[in-house]
């Protein structure tokens, strides 16, 4: 078994690597990114990648397009609700840092993004109860699986299903294994950069906070 979870976590940071890597290919050239202030938790790209159109549906019933995001830096993780250890605790670090950028206007405030990589058992009211648990500012959407699959590897991330010792009897007996990684798309909705775990909730507010006092000038 530990073997097996071992292999399972190399494959996905492989996929992961390998998915940047051939996002770069596959958006081809791109305009520089802007000179962005030195930064603590984020690593910014030498470029800023413009995003597939995309379209995933919301907590509440409305659909999230590409477009949509663009105005304010947006930092979006990939999780599920039955997620035993990884989710709940990246949500809990977000919101700490959400909670140190409030005072930010609205207009340009950056937001959190949580996305449901497991459309069999989480609607997307469910996704928006369990993301505005944590902060109630927290956008939540998820799609399904060919979109999510698209939309993931458009960031570099990956997911994929990992059956429980019962699924056989029981079909709802699975988890979800993803990228853990949060990622950061610019004011133009441009994946710009990347945050790694372990996450610092200080870092990251005060590194958001840099970048959209930046973006404003």
């Amino acid at each position: 078994m530990f073997n097996k979870k071992f292999g399972i976590i190399l494959l996905l940071a492989l996929a992961a690597g390998l998915g940047l890597l051939a996002a770069q290919k596959f958006f081809g050239p791109a305009r520089p990114a802007q000179a962005w202030p030195a930064t603590q938790a984020v690593t910014m790209f030498p470029q800023a990648r413009p995003l597939p159109e995309f379209s995933l549906r919301q907590s509440d019933g409305t659909q999230l397009a590409s477009g949509e995001l663009k105005g304010h830096w947006t930092l979006v993780f990939l999780g599920f609700t039955f997620c035993p250890d990884v989710c709940p605790t990246t949500l809990a670090e977000l919101a700490q840092s959400q909670n140190q950028w409030r005072a930010l206007p609205d207009s340009t405030r950056p937001r959190v993004l949580f996305v449901s990589v497991d459309p069999e058992r989480d609607t997307p009211n469910k996704v928006g109860e369990y993301a505005h648990a944590f902060h109630p500012d927290t956008l939540a959407a998820t799609a399904d699986a060919p979109t999510l699959e698209n939309f993931a590897k458009s960031l570099g991330f990956v997911f994929m299903k990992v059956p429980g010792k019962g699924f056989e009897q029981n079909p709802d007996d699975y988890s979800m294994d993803h990228s853990s990684a949060i990622a950061v798309l610019d004011p133009q909705g441009r994946l710009a950069g990347l945050i790694r775990p372990p996450f610092r909730p200080d870092a990251i507010a005060t590194d958001m906070k840099a970048l959209t006092e930046a973006a404003a000038r």
